[in-house]
């Protein structure tokens, strides 16, 4: 080390993992509200049957309810707390870490995510039903908002900030493809659909979902195109939920810890960024939907998993800390 003191282990993990599970809260709630936005078919009909299918979670699901309903799927993702990949999950488990860095934080963060919690934990099946849905998505999305405006403003630029700074990064840019994921799900069966005024609007939702139509409209003045909305939200380095975006930020942060606190090189971590660039970099959209645009988004996925589990084996381990 350096002359900065080291972090120890468990706040490291603490830093990376509160960061995630805050950014995945909002991204859950930008789903749910996305899908009940533009996820109809030209019947007017909307298959909740992607969220699930994109979150991995069938089984799961099938042993917490007899049926796939819209109303079951947005209890199951936004306020059950048996369900690790619900809202109220993950800002519980912000809330656990957040703990376990009381005297590290500043007590308008503890006070913010601890409010946030309890609100989280009282909300009920009628809570969230009809109109009440896309509210609550908000009220969810603008508190993870306000919890990262408070870490920005408070947080010691040590080695746990840039921690977490990557852990933030790296779930954006897992939730960025699986939010694109939801479109190719929701594809029109027929060809003769696409282009139509329904597969429209569901890109316009799509680019209201993540917060990017109007930076959208700023590269592209003119019209929608598909192939443009899914190169924006992959590869545009302007807009700051594309997935290359958050892979180039989470990159630089782990240069920092390396440069600015001496923590030693890891080569699989090395390894596992390089790969992950390689990925986002010097490839045309066009050319990802000519291989498969679902196809490409699972490799991201499985890469990013592959950069987490790295970042865990060097900086969350006793034996990291020896280096």
């Amino acid at each position: 080390m350096t002359g900065h003191s080291p972090i120890l282990t468990r706040h490291a993990e603490a830093f990376f993992w509160m960061a995630r599970y805050v950014e995945r809260a909002e991204n859950i709630a930008r789903i749910v509200d996305a899908t009940q936005t533009f996820g109809h078919d030209p019947a007017g009909t909307t298959n909740w049957l992607p969220v699930v299918q994109i979150n991995a979670d069938r089984a799961a699901f099938q042993q917490a309810y007899a049926e796939l309903t819209p109303k079951a799927v947005q209890r199951f993702y936004l306020i059950d707390q048996s369900n690790p990949t619900s809202a109220v999950f993950a800002v519980k488990a912000a809330r656990e870490n957040a703990r376990l860095l009381r005297a590290m934080i500043s007590t308008e963060l503890w006070t913010q995510i601890n409010i946030f919690y309890h609100e989280l934990t009282r909300l009920r099946s009628a809570d969230i039903a009809g109109a009440n849905l896309s509210r609550v998505c908000g009220v969810i999305r603008e508190s993870c908002q306000t919890h990262f405006g408070i870490i920005d403003g408070t947080a010691y630029r040590g080695p746990g900030w840039y921690l977490y700074q990557c852990g933030r990064f790296l779930e954006r840019a897992d939730q960025s493809t699986r939010l694109l994921d939801i479109k190719y799900h929701h594809l029109l069966p027929s060809l003769r659909e696409v282009g139509s005024q329904v597969d429209v609007n569901q890109w316009h939702s799509l680019l209201r979902a993540a917060g990017a139509y109007h930076a959208y409209r700023r590269v592209y003045p003119r019209g929608l195109a598909p192939a443009e909305v899914a190169g924006f939200l992959l590869f545009e380095t302007g807009f700051p939920r594309s997935v290359l975006f958050c892979a180039q930020l989470m990159a630089r942060r782990l240069g920092h810890l390396q440069w600015d606190f001496g923590l030693a090189a890891d080569h699989r971590l090395d390894d596992a960024v390089a790969k992950l660039m390689g990925m986002l970099s010097g490839i045309a959209i066009d050319q990802v939907i000519a291989n498969g645009l679902h196809e490409y988004l699972d490799g991201v996925q499985r890469q990013l998993i592959a950069v987490s589990d790295a970042i865990s084996a060097a900086y969350f381990t006793l034996d990291s800390q020896a280096a």
